[in-house]
């Protein structure tokens, strides 16, 4: 078995509001370390079987050795491009949808792509890195005004004008080409009274850049409007996010959506325990619905 470091958050969780029974048909939108696959994947067997998407070719490399034997069956693709995904199997509708959003921490610790701040690794980010654009490219092409705005707006962050300011100035110089190049960058730009004690100052504008070059809430929001058609009546979409612009965009579309009967009034967090032994699980927020049947309601 290849060593995996991710840690799946809210696993129980997952499996009561999933409920995967033998037979079933279950898609795991975002493989990742392959946990929440491995644990569902137990309980659909003999006759059912977990229909495992991730853009990473990694993921998926290290998944087929990993999750040999089990019922999954392996897709790299964009969870939003699920309707093609199940076309290409002939399988119409499923029992389940979960999506657990954001970065896997395999993926952190991928020097490669640079997603951990530290890395001497190039500035890439992308979970494909075969397609989309590498973030060192987006912050040599923008203009000051365009990262200011893309910082703000994907990393909630409130000194993106002084960040992009910084940013300018030194690609002048050179082109900024590592993460740790950029996270220092970020790090002198921001007061150093204002850096705070639990996250490092050069998360949000990590964050956005990665939102920015995966098309991340795009891919959400075109998942929100197509899934729930994908699924059979009664069937649960189960999503974890990690930040106020996914959990916002989950809540809206659980509420609004008339296919659908939101679960969760608030959503499902971590307890204590969990906390202790994964901190990635305290930002982690699960929302559920269920697809309502042809005559409008839901069952249990």
């Amino acid at each position: 078995m290849t060593e995996v470091r991710h840690i799946s958050v809210l696993p129980e969780e997952i499996l009561h509001w999933i409920q995967p029974r033998p037979g079933q048909i279950i898609v795991d939108g975002t493989l990742g370390g392959g946990g929440h696959t491995r644990a569902l994947a137990a309980l659909v067997e003999p006759d059912g079987f977990i229909l495992a998407l991730d853009r990473d070719p990694r993921a998926l490399a290290v998944a087929e050795t990993n999750l040999s034997g089990l019922a999954v069956k392996l897709a790299q693709a964009n969870f939003c491009e699920l309707p093609q995904v199940l076309r290409e199997i002939s399988t119409p509708l499923v029992d389940a949808i979960l999506l657990d959003l954001g970065l896997s921490s395999d993926q952190l610790a991928d020097e490669e792509r640079g997603f951990s701040f530290d890395s001497d690794g190039p500035l890439d980010l992308r979970f494909d890195p075969e397609s989309g654009e590498p973030a060192s490219r987006l912050v040599e092409r923008l203009s000051e005004q365009n990262l200011a705005d893309l910082i703000y707006t994907y990393g909630e962050e409130r000194y993106s004008r002084r960040i992009a300011k910084a940013i300018v100035e030194r690609r002048r110089e050179r082109p900024i080409e590592t993460a740790n190049d950029l996270a220092n960058i970020v790090r002198r730009a921001i007061p150093r009274s204002r850096h705070e004690d639990r996250i490092d100052a050069a998360t949000r504008t990590f964050q956005a850049l990665r939102i920015a070059v995966n098309e991340e809430l795009k891919s959400l929001e075109t998942a929100l409007r197509l899934m729930p058609d994908l699924l059979k009546p009664n069937g649960r979409l189960a999503i974890i996010s990690f930040h106020s612009l996914e959990d916002r965009r989950v809540k809206e579309a659980f509420r609004s959506d008339l296919r659908l009967n939101n679960l969760t009034k608030k959503p499902i967090v971590a307890g204590e325990a969990e906390v202790s032994r994964n901190a990635r699980s305290r930002s982690a927020k699960l929302r559920v619905a269920q697809r309502v049947n042809d005559a409008g309601v839901t069952t249990n």
